[in-house]
């Protein structure tokens, strides 16, 4: 492992946008009413960990990241070398822990509508970049999870 290379060009203004809007939820948690209980802490504790994870994917990714699949470049570095899908995963998981914070039980229903359209999102990237990067890609698949 390698030391990371800062690159001020992966700084994408759909990034800078993603970042602000992480920094809004999470500002927006620590102010919501109400009492910090157990489950405010546990969503606090998953929730600000999953989002500085979720914001080191989406850096890494760069100018690889599409909101359609697409097959730009084979990332397997970083994140990547471990995960096929650390956005899915980070974003999931941030927001369960947003969910936890804001006590909303009715906000459930969007995390459970949410974790299968990412599970379809993977599945069709994935035919994608099994598609343009074929073996490459199939061994990739076999040293990562997800």
């Amino acid at each position: 492992m390698g030391i990371v290379k800062f690159q001020a060009e992966r700084f994408t203004p759909f990034l800078i946008f993603q970042i602000l809007a992480v920094v809004l939820i999470i500002i927006v948690m620590m102010l919501w009413p109400g009492e910090w209980n157990v489950s405010r802490w546990i969503g606090l504790m998953l929730a600000l960990p999953s989002a500085i994870l979720l914001i080191i994917a989406r850096y890494q990714i760069g100018r690889s990241f599409s909101v359609t699949p697409q097959a730009r470049e084979l990332v397997t570095h970083g994140l990547y070398s471990k995960i096929r899908n650390p956005i899915y995963v980070f974003a999931g998981l941030f927001a369960l822990g947003v969910l936890l914070v804001l006590q909303m039980p009715v906000l459930f229903i969007l995390f459970a509508i949410m974790i299968p359209v990412q599970i379809v999102r993977a599945r069709q990237e994935a035919k994608v970049l099994e598609n343009k990067f074929g073996d490459a890609y199939r061994e990739y698949r076999k040293t990562t999870w997800f």
